[in-house]
């Protein structure tokens, strides 16, 4: 049973929840997702906690940022990243329940 009502979602609702969608199902930054939703961390903390090159991890936070999914955070010299969009928190624990 959906725990909405019989109206249609709007399409612009849908449209803006697929975009992010096509974004968080890319494994690494599912992954990316996970470790932040634990905790704010640099660029060299992810690669190293996640076995990627700081470039891939560089690379794929340009996304989420893009999407609005993170936003990064700068403490000194360290740019820290954490995640701000709902819908990374749902849909891992979506995955954790069902996948």
């Amino acid at each position: 049973m959906n725990k909405h009502d019989d109206r249609p979602l709007p399409i612009e609702r849908l449209e803006r929840i697929t975009r992010v969608l096509r974004v968080l199902t890319h494994a690494d930054r599912l992954r990316i997702c996970d470790l932040l939703l634990r905790g704010q961390r640099p660029v060299g903390e992810i690669a190293d906690e996640l076995n990627l090159r700081q470039n891939v991890v560089s690379q794929h936070l340009n996304v989420l940022r893009a999407h609005e999914i993170v936003v990064p955070h700068r403490e000194g010299r360290q740019v820290y990243y954490r995640v701000i969009h709902p819908g990374a928190q749902w849909l891992l624990d979506c995955i954790a329940r069902h996948g």
